[in-house]
Order: C-alpha cells, then sequence, then structure tokens
C-alpha cells in the first residue's frame, strides 16, 4: 500500500513537472509574434540597415535648392555661434555649432520607405518645402500628403515616397559641428530648426 502511495506521489509530481515546463513553452513566442511594430527613433543611434542616422550623410556639401531664400533676419547669423539642443544623430547634443546657413522656409517631419528597400523611416526632422518635388511656392503640404523627396540626406530618400506628418514655418539652419561622441566634424549638416539651437 505504501509503495502504491509512493507511485502515485510521483506520478503526480511529474504531471506537475510537465504541465509547468509546457506553461513556459507557450510563453515563447517566434521571433515577431505579437510583437508591436517597431517605430524608429532618430533620437537614438540605430544597428538596423534602413533607418538609421547611422547612415545620415552627416556632412554635405553646402549646396542648397536655388529656390530656397537666405533669412533676411534669423535669430543666429550665418557665422555665429550656438548650442544644439537636438539629438537626431549621437553627438549632437551640446555640441558647439557655427552657423553656415539660415533659410526661411516650411519644415516637415515626414515618413518614407528608403528606394534601396529596408522597412520605413518614421518621423525624420527635417526636409524642407524645396526638397519636395513639385511642391507649390507659398502653399504648406497638408499632414497625410504623399510627396516625392528631393533631398539626399540619407541614403535611399533621393526619390522616395514620403508621407508628410506635421509643417512648421520656421528658420532652418545648416551647421557645422564637432560630435560630442566621436569627435568628427561634421560640416554644413541638413538641416535644425530656430527651437533647436540656443545661445552660449
Amino acid at each position: 500500500m505504501q509503495k502504491k502511495k509512493f507511485g502515485i506521489g510521483m506520478l503526480a509530481a511529474f504531471a506537475a513537472l510537465a504541465l509547468t515546463a509546457c506553461g513556459a513553452n507557450q510563453d515563447k513566442t517566434a521571433p515577431g509574434d505579437n510583437e508591436e511594430p517597431v517605430e524608429m527613433n532618430h533620437d537614438v543611434e540605430e544597428t538596423a540597415d534602413h533607418g538609421s542616422h547611422a547612415e545620415m550623410d552627416h556632412s554635405s556639401s553646402g549646396e542648397v535648392p536655388d529656390n530656397l531664400q537666405p533669412a533676411e533676419n534669423p535669430a543666429y547669423e550665418v557665422g555665429s555661434h550656438a548650442v544644439l539642443q537636438t539629438d537626431h544623430m549621437p553627438g549632437m547634443q551640446g555640441a558647439e555649432a557655427t552657423i553656415t546657413g539660415a533659410y526661411d522656409t516650411v519644415a516637415y517631419v515626414v515618413t518614407y520607405t528608403p528606394t534601396t528597400g529596408g522597412e520605413p523611416v518614421e518621423h525624420h526632422k527635417w526636409v524642407v518645402h524645396e526638397e519636395i518635388e513639385k511642391a507649390t511656392e507659398d502653399q504648406v503640404i497638408a499632414p497625410g500628403t504623399d510627396v516625392i523627396l528631393l533631398a539626399d540626406h540619407m541614403e535611399g530618400m533621393e526619390g522616395a515616397t514620403a508621407t508628410i506628418e506635421s509643417a512648421e514655418e520656421t528658420t532652418v539652419y545648416m551647421v557645422t559641428y564637432t560630435s560630442t561622441t566621436s569627435g568628427e566634424e561634421v560640416e554644413n549638416h541638413k538641416w535644425v530648426t530656430e527651437s533647436e539651437l540656443a545661445a552660449e
């Protein structure tokens, strides 16, 4: 009788252990199952092939669209210095910048799918009005509108279809600064807005 009770007890313990193991396995899902879509955060350096400011052409030649008008009375004059108050890319926040261009325009936040393939790049800051194909002068493009990008700030950007997320009439600045993380000089970076700069 004692052996029988012992056997039943062992069987019950084994069954409980097996059920616990099954429950643990059920909690595990295959990669990608029941996961929320990942929103690309441009304030953080990413390791993905697309959607990363690691791919961004940090420096530029300084060329701007012919129809982009220099600002008449910018808060920060060309040649003056300011402190970057944004972290579009690693090493921007707190860096001292030299203003190399100031332009009055409309700055857009856009989401686009790179022409080189990969995941959409969400909430990219900034593309200016003059960097959008067939943008009508003096007419702000409404959020939700699909457009074609002429900008080449990042690989796969030029010619990409984008959706306008928001629009802001402002002065945009081109800046040269030294990255606080890499020590690399970034020349003629496009763009930062007036609200993303602070006086020294």
